[in-house]
């Protein structure tokens, strides 16, 4: 996660005060479309942490097993990710 850590803990922290935000619309029985609006915001930006988390992990745990040479590693990682993209599409 080096390369990308910095970005994905920014992410994060927005990620926690939008959701702190919308808590406290709740408790302010906010108008429901505003709420809604804020939810699709976080859903947002959370695909935007899963993309670099993705990227991350094909940018160095694949390429670390691709260069292995092991093929057993190598199926290890293209299951992994295979089962994430399965997991994403539901």
């Amino acid at each position: 996660m080096k390369a990308n850590k910095e970005k994905t803990l920014d992410r994060l922290a927005r990620l926690e005060g939008q959701v702190r935000g919308i808590a406290k619309m709740v408790e302010a029985d906010r108008y429901c479309m505003d709420i809604l609006a804020q939810t699709a915001a976080i859903r947002s930006a959370v695909l935007g942490v899963e993309k670099l988390v993705l990227e991350n992990h094909a940018q160095h745990c694949v390429e670390a097993a691709i260069a292995s040479g092991d093929p057993e590693e190598q199926r290890a990682k293209f299951d992994e990710l295979i089962g994430l993209l399965q997991k994403a599409s539901k």
